[in-house]
């Protein structure tokens, strides 16, 4: 069975890639400019969802969950999830230059494990190939034989 994927799969797994690290680092942006939000108001975190950069990262984050749920249609978790994954890579990048945050030696360390990682992942198969079912027999004919 040919498991190569198509130019549309290779879409979706880009809008996988690109829409969680995105819309994190827009989150992150719009949070910075805020003060602090408490769980015990509310309202602030309400207030929060209508800013600029948060309602970007918001609707960024659905885009991804969109293209996730559609990759999952297709192809096997274990395949999907490293494509999050390689996200982290993108985050550290935005995080940066665009956030300018400091990023440890460490940090890149792990960033490149996961990327060695989700390389390895990505040689195998999108889908793993099962078994057919075998058809259930009619249940009338299974109580003839005395199987219940």
């Amino acid at each position: 069975m040919d498991h190569r994927l198509t130019a549309r799969q290779y879409l979706i797994l880009g809008l996988v890639a690109l829409c969680a690290p995105l819309g994190d680092t827009c989150l992150s942006r719009g949070m910075t400019h805020l003060p602090p939000i408490s769980l015990a108001h509310p309202a602030s975190l309400i207030a929060a969802v209508f800013t600029p950069w948060i309602a970007a990262g918001i609707a960024l984050l659905i885009g991804f969950f969109a293209s996730y749920l559609t990759a999952l249609s297709w192809a096997d978790l274990t395949f999907v999830l490293p494509a999050t994954a390689f996200g982290n890579v993108i985050v550290a990048l935005l995080s940066k230059f665009w956030l300018h945050e400091p990023i440890s030696l460490e940090r890149w360390a792990g960033i490149v494990l996961i990327t060695v990682g989700v390389g390895f992942v990505a040689q195998g198969p999108a889908l793993t190939e099962r078994p057919a079912a075998e058809p259930i027999e009619d249940a009338s004919a299974m109580e003839e034989e005395g199987v219940r």
